[in-house]
């Protein structure tokens, strides 16, 4: 699943957000899970990002993953992940606002670094300019 919205919240205790939408068939079965991966993807990996944000393809077609130990899936090639379990869902109007709760971080120096955001705008994706 591509979140459109991700934001850190708090450091202690370690808790970051996404937003949902309540028509998601995804979000119900992976906040059901003990541990959730988030890797954290750039303007590289915008194919990617298209291919997780569809809703009628196998999202993991082509795309490397890697499991970790605990269960949490991440995709290969980001420069960061979370392993993160559910803490709350609050209801948002069209959407819900799922805290998570950061368990591990795994930096991935082998990735390219640095990374430049990619962002949702406008119903599109895209590069934050920079000067």
């Amino acid at each position: 699943m591509a979140a459109s919205t991700f934001v850190p919240v708090s450091l202690d205790p370690p808790l970051v957000a996404i937003c949902v939408q309540n028509t998601s068939t995804t979000w119900p079965r992976l906040a059901q899970q003990s541990r959730i991966g988030i890797s954290l993807l750039g303007v590289d990996h915008e194919s990617i990002v298209r291919t997780m944000a569809a809703k009628d393809i196998d999202r993991f077609t082509g795309v490397e993953t890697e499991t970790h130990c605990k269960g949490a899936l991440f995709i290969s090639g980001s420069s960061l992940w979370l392993d993160v379990s559910v803490d709350e869902q609050l209801p948002a109007g069209d959407h819900a606002v799922a805290l998570l709760r950061v368990n591990e971080i795994h930096c991935r120096p082998e990735a390219e670094v640095p990374i430049e955001p990619i962002v949702f705008h406008r119903s599109a994706l895209r590069k934050l300019m920079t000067t």
